[in-house]
């Protein structure tokens, strides 16, 4: 058990006992620091972790208190670590995401599995009359505009925040793409061929799977630690026994599971890939959306041989609608961006040059700081209700930032038959069969808590919980 994990446990038995009682302050973080001699960050995990759970609350500026009635709340069942088959697999899930997205995208549906973030919280009004601005001031475009490796104003931009976030790049390394996806095929395409094998998380997010299906290349699945990302003991021996032309990852809050990779683990996971000279892409759209207070790592701290290809996007912070997402590819960004031009050819300017008049201008970071607030409670609210709603034995992630919740009901539900009876009752959830080659996720969902908490989405949740309880007496 780690530290963290050790002083939630305690905390939480002194609320079950009665020694907090729902309602009172509960010590400080700096206090427990100072008294237990352990690190802020983490005092800051056992809290957050307790929030999960619904045991305690955060009040700003005031603390964290006791949640009424936490002393007889149902625990929540952690996760175990996927142990998937290691045998590399042809890629076959195209069409069934294509189809969950087209019922997803139903405005009539409660968009529980939605991948995208609640567009009503995106600055798109603003951004918009920056594109409208820079459109009257340029009235003549040509292709040279829009060649990569992109735009040098937003580039400068992209750079800039990396360094405010402690993360020093090189702007001479960005290729600008058209969204993160764009980003992740570029990358495959650069580092591997038609029939080579590429490691990834288990589960893992379905782009991912897309980018290796489409280049007719074979998947295998890694153990993934629910809390901490891809097991490294079981990567190494797939990597000693096998050829891997790349891995792909998301350490930071990944999709679905939610967890942030420990730096320390993403440190060994660089020199790991690095003694084997395989190179890896880093996914990390979700950098921004953390609930902690520091910033987190990314691999491409780590890299000193340019073997990590970073990807990220600001269709997941600013907005999905204009598809501005960029790569770093270390060693192979002359490759990247031959293939680009060859690709695509250009990404459209405006977007480009928009985004970047809202970098400068307009309070990013106010609008991610509410971002991140919002996402927090909704996360605890709706493992709150899942907890509450859904069958006995029904375990959740804990995510540390992003917008999903990736739920393991029993065994015997069919996450496929549960999709289709909650769209016959109006809601839309993502069925566990989209984020893995095989049926090992038969019994689990993904669920998205972006949207502004409502008796719609509550009711929803019930409903599924309904649901799921029924067939498991079929």
């Amino acid at each position: 058990m780690k530290l963290y994990e050790e002083l939630a446990k305690e905390i939480e038995g002194q609320v079950r006992r009665g020694v907090f009682r729902p309602g009172e302050r509960v010590p400080s973080v700096r206090q427990t620091s100072q008294h237990r001699q352990i690190s802020i960050t983490t005092v800051l995990r056992a809290y957050l972790l307790l929030e999960s759970k619904g045991i305690i609350q955060s009040r700003p500026q005031s603390g964290y208190f006791v949640r009424l009635g936490a002393n007889d709340a149902a625990p929540v069942q952690e996760l175990d670590v996927s142990k998937p088959i290691a045998v590399s697999a042809q890629v076959d899930v195209s069409r069934l995401v294509l189809s969950t997205l087209r019922s997803i995208g139903s405005d009539e549906a409660v968009p529980l599995g939605s991948p995208y973030p609640d567009p009503a919280l995106f600055p798109f009004q603003k951004i918009n009359r920056y594109a409208h601005a820079v459109g009257r001031r340029k009235t003549q475009w040509g292709v040279t505009d829009e060649l990569p490796p992109g735009n040098p104003d937003l580039i400068r931009q992209i750079a800039r925040r990396y360094l405010e976030n402690g993360i020093a790049v090189d702007p001479n390394e960005i290729v600008v793409t058209v969204g993160a996806t764009e980003a992740i095929n570029l990358c495959l395409q650069a580092v591997a061929k038609p029939g080579d094998t590429v490691a990834v998380e288990s589960p893992t997010f379905y782009a991912m799977l897309h980018a290796i299906e489409r280049m007719g290349m074979r998947a295998i699945e890694v153990a993934t630690h629910p809390r901490e990302g891809i097991d490294l003991g079981a990567l190494a021996q797939i990597l000693d026994r096998r050829r891997i032309a790349a891995c792909m990852v998301m350490p930071n809050f990944q999709n679905p599971l939610g967890f942030q990779m420990p730096d320390e683990k993403k440190r060994e996971l660089v020199k790991l890939l690095v003694r084997h000279d395989v190179p890896v892409i880093e996914n990390d759209v979700y950098h921004e959306l953390y609930f902690g207070d520091v910033h987190p790592g990314a691999l491409k701290n780590y890299d000193r041989k340019g073997l990590v290809l970073h990807c990220a996007s600001f269709s997941k912070t600013l907005t999905s609608a204009y598809r501005i997402g960029w790569a770093m590819p270390g060693r192979y960004r002359e490759q990247v961006e031959k293939l680009k031009f060859l690709n695509t050819l250009t990404t459209p300017s405006i977007p480009q040059l928009a985004i970047a008049e809202y970098l400068k201008q307009d309070g990013y970071e106010h609008h991610l700081r509410r971002l991140r607030k919002g996402f927090a409670q909704r996360a605890r609210l709706m493992t709150a209700m899942v907890t509450r709603f859904f069958p006995e034995g029904t375990r959740v992630s804990h995510p540390m930032g992003g917008y999903v919740l990736w739920v393991e009901l029993p065994r015997g539900v069919d996450s496929m038959q549960l999709y289709k009876l909650a769209l016959e009752h109006g809601i839309t959830v993502g069925p566990g069969y989209m984020f893995s080659t095989t049926n090992g996720y038969s019994h689990c969902i993904r669920l998205n808590y972006s949207y502004a908490w409502s008796p719609e989405i509550e009711h929803a949740l019930a409903t599924i919980g309904k649901l799921a309880a029924a067939s498991l007496r079929q």
